[in-house]
C-alpha cells in the first residue's frame, strides 16, 4: 500500500519574465477601482515602477488610489488605515507593488476592507482573537519588485502589532492573490545588499519547507529547484544587478518559494526571526535570518535525523560531492561570505542577550505551527541557544 499523499491548492494566475508587466493591460482585472498599496519608501516611485503600474491600468481605464505608507515590517496600524482608505474610495479590488512587506499588506487590507472590526480579531496566535472572516475578501493583485518572500504565489501574510509586540502569520483559501506579476526588470534596481538578504529568505523558505515534516513530493520539487537557482545565481546578481538572467533564477527561485509554503510548511527558524523582528520592528525580516541562519543549521545538522535531506540541499547548492549535513551549512557559509553578508551583528540592531527568552516565548505564542513542522520540536532551551550561538 502507498504512503503517497498530499494536497495541492494554488489558485493564483501567474504572469513571470521579462518585461511582463507592459502585458497587464490584456489582463481581465478583477474590479475597476483599484487600492495601490506600496511602501513608504521611493524605489517604486524613483524608477518609475509605479508610472508603469499607473499606466497600464490607464489602457485598460482601471481607476486607483494610492496608499504609500507601508514599512519594512508592515504593521497592523497601518493595515487598518489602509482598509478604510479603500472602504471610503470604494475600491473593490487591491494591488500590491512591491516585496513582501507591501503583498502581505495588500491581503490583510484585502480581509480588513470588507469585514467590520481590527485585523486582530481574524488571526491566529498570540493576542489574536480567532474570528472567522465572514465576508469575501477584496481580490488581490501582487506585482513583485524584489525576489524574496515569494508572496505572490502564497495565501501567507505576516503582520506586526506594535502595541504588543507581536509578529504573527496569518492566511487562508481566499487571501491567495488572483493574479501575480512577476518582472525580474522590476528588481535590477534592487541593491547589492537587499539583494542578498532577500535571496536568502527565498533559500531558507525553501531549506526549511525541504526539512519540515510537512514536505510532500510535490513541495520537494519546488525545495529543491528553488534551492539550486539560488545556489547558481544569488551570488551573481548581487555582484551585477544588471545580469537579467540570474535576477530572473533569482525571481524564480523566490516564486517556487512561495507555491512551496502555499502546500508545507516554514520551520523554527522563521519562528525564531518573527520573534526578533517582533520586539524589534525595525529589524529587516531578511537581514534577522541571516543573522541566526548558520547556528539554526549548525543546530539542525548536529541533531542528525534530517542527514538525507541536508545532502540533497547541499547538492542543490552546488555541492557536488556532499556527504554529510554539514556539507550544507559549509556552503551557506560561502554564500553570505561571496554575498558580503557574512559579519552582521545583533548588537547593531539594538538586540540584548538578556531578551532571548522573551524573543522565543514570542516565538512560540505567535508561530508555534512552525515549531511543530520540525522532525524534532526544539526546546526553549536550544533556541535560547541557537540565539546565543549567533550572537555578535
Amino acid at each position: 500500500m502507498s504512503n503517497l499523499e498530499f494536497k495541492y491548492y494554488i489558485p493564483t494566475k501567474i504572469l513571470f519574465g521579462e518585461g511582463i508587466l507592459e502585458r497587464l493591460h490584456k489582463e481581465t482585472l478583477p474590479g475597476r477601482k483599484a487600492l495601490i498599496v506600496t511602501s513608504a519608501g521611493q524605489s517604486v516611485k524613483k524608477f518609475g515602477y509605479l508610472d508603469r503600474l499607473i499606466h497600464q491600468l490607464e489602457i485598460s481605464n482601471i481607476e486607483y488610489v494610492v496608499f504609500d505608507k507601508i514599512l519594512t515590517n508592515p504593521t497592523r496600524e497601518c493595515v487598518m488605515e489602509g482598509s478604510e482608505i479603500a472602504k471610503k474610495s470604494r475600491c473593490d479590488f487591491i494591488i500590491g507593488l512591491g516585496g513582501g512587506s507591501s503583498i502581505d499588506a495588500s491581503k490583510a487590507i484585502a480581509i480588513v476592507a470588507t469585514n467590520e472590526g481590527d485585523l486582530w480579531d481574524y488571526f491566529y496566535g498570540g493576542t489574536a482573537k480567532f474570528k472567522p472572516v465572514k465576508n469575501k475578501t477584496l481580490p488581490v493583485v501582487a506585482i513583485a519588485t524584489t525576489a524574496g518572500t515569494g508572496s505572490e504565489a502564497d495565501q501567507w501574510m505576516v503582520i506586526s502589532n506594535q502595541k504588543t509586540s507581536e509578529k504573527i502569520g496569518f492566511g487562508f483559501s481566499k487571501t491567495f492573490p488572483v493574479l501575480a506579476v512577476v518582472d525580474p526588470t522590476l528588481m535590477l534596481s534592487v541593491p547589492p545588499e537587499l539583494t542578498a538578504y532577500q535571496g536568502l529568505d527565498a533559500l531558507f523558505h525553501s531549506t526549511e519547507g525541504y526539512l519540515s515534516k510537512k514536505a510532500n513530493e510535490i513541495s520537494d520539487l519546488f525545495a529543491i529547484k528553488s534551492i539550486a537557482l539560488v545556489g547558481k545565481s544569488l551570488i551573481k546578481a548581487v555582484k551585477n544587478g544588471n545580469d537579467i538572467d540570474s535576477r530572473a533564477d533569482v525571481a524564480l527561485a523566490s516564486t517556487l518559494s512561495g507555491m512551496l509554503l502555499a502546500i508545507t510548511s516554514l520551520t523554527a527558524e522563521h519562528a525564531m526571526e518573527d520573534g526578533l523582528s517582533g520586539l524589534h520592528p525595525e529589524l529587516p525580516h531578511g537581514i534577522g535570518l541571516a543573522l541566526i541562519s548558520e547556528a539554526y543549521y549548525k543546530h539542525i545538522a548536529e541533531i542528525g535525523i534530517t542527514s538525507g535531506r541536508m545532502i540533497d540541499m547541499a547538492r542543490a547548492l552546488g555541492v557536488n560531492h556532499a556527504k554529510c549535513s554539514m556539507d550544507f551549512v559549509d556552503a551557506l557559509i560561502k554564500i553570505k561570505k561571496a554575498c558580503g553578508v557574512n559579519d552582521l551583528k545583533m548588537s547593531e540592531y539594538g538586540i540584548k542577550k538578556h531578551e532571548f527568552p522573551k524573543i522565543v516565548e514570542l516565538a512560540k505564542a505567535n508561530a508555534g505551527s512552525e515549531f511543530y513542522a520540525e522532525r524534532k520540536v526544539l526546546s526553549d532551551e536550544e533556541c535560547i541557544s541557537i540565539l546565543e550561538n549567533s550572537y555578535r
